[in-house]
């Protein structure tokens, strides 16, 4: 079993920098592929980035491709998400979650999330 818990959220002005990360409690984090979703109000939640459990496959949503990248740290059991250039539609909260599959893109596949962190981008 996975615990996860989110920091590093925050407000941050449009075309700035943020990165949130993601640190696991328990066993065998190495065997997890990690995903980033957010979920804005009155929105659904979206997978915004996943990186597979080995680090060689990722995924970006369309509308994050070349502003964000999202990597591990197995010895400390972390994941991150390196935010650029964000924009006002970037704002809501972001999950960081876990799964047993290779390289999931849907939220179903997830079987481990964290608490969310705001982020918050002002125009």
């Amino acid at each position: 079993q996975v615990q996860l818990a989110e920091s590093g959220g925050g407000l941050v002005q449009a075309g700035g920098s943020l990165s949130v990360s993601c640190a696991a409690s328990g066993s065998s984090f190495s065997r997890y592929a990690m995903g980033w979703f957010r979920q804005a109000p009155g929105k659904e939640r979206e997978l915004v980035a996943r990186i597979s459990w080995s680090g060689y496959s990722t995924y970006y949503e369309d509308s994050v491709k070349g502003r964000f990248t999202i990597s591990r740290d197995d010895d400390k059991k972390t994941v991150y998400l390196h935010m650029n250039s964000l924009k006002p539609g970037d704002t809501a909260v972001y999950y960081c979650a876990a799964s047993t599959y290779y390289s999931p893109t849907k939220a179903e596949l997830y079987d481990y999330w964290g608490q969310g962190t705001q982020v918050t981008v002002s125009s």
